[in-house]
């Protein structure tokens, strides 16, 4: 089963490098990581995507809080969540028509144009995880040059928060 966790960290150097270690020494899977620094300087938060029976997944999290540099945890897909996800795709559009049809796609998935030359658009999008492999798969694979994910970051909805 998917899990999205968030944790609260030091913002110290070597931090990142001892979760994702925890990861690879036990032969874990990453899916996608992201970190930044929240509005304590001294912390940053990171959401992480992996996948597991809920026991690999109870185990991960209890290794995860036995890092000094972890200060609160939380797996956010255990309740109801917002969950997004930035793509950024280079697409070839040099002749009339392919603009046409890919400002068309972009617009029914609200995405926007970010860049145009005579022969590509870089086209950005936010959402889940479905929504942007779904507009990969309505765009004619051979017009796709290259693709860039963030990886997912979520937040919990409600008065649920996680902080110190």
């Amino acid at each position: 089963m998917r899990h999205i966790i968030s944790l609260l960290m030091e913002n110290e150097a070597g931090a990142l490098s001892r979760v994702a270690g925890l990861f690879s020494a036990r032969g874990y899977n990453i899916e996608s990581l992201t970190v930044a620094p929240t509005e304590d300087p001294s912390l940053s938060r990171m959401t992480l995507v992996t996948r597991g029976s809920e026991n690999v997944i109870e185990q991960i999290k209890k290794q995860l809080n036995k890092l000094i540099d972890i200060v609160k945890l939380a797996d956010i897909s255990d309740g109801v969540h917002i969950e997004r996800e930035l793509m950024m795709v280079k697409v070839q559009a040099a002749s009339s028509e392919q603009r046409e049809e890919l400002k068309r796609i972009a617009d029914i998935f609200n995405g926007s144009v970010l860049d145009v030359t005579d022969k590509t658009y870089v086209i950005e999008l936010t959402g889940d995880g479905d929504k942007l492999d779904a507009f990969l798969a309505a765009v004619d694979q051979s017009s796709i040059l290259e693709t860039v994910r963030s990886g997912a970051t979520g937040i919990a909805r409600g008065s649920k928060s996680l902080r110190v």
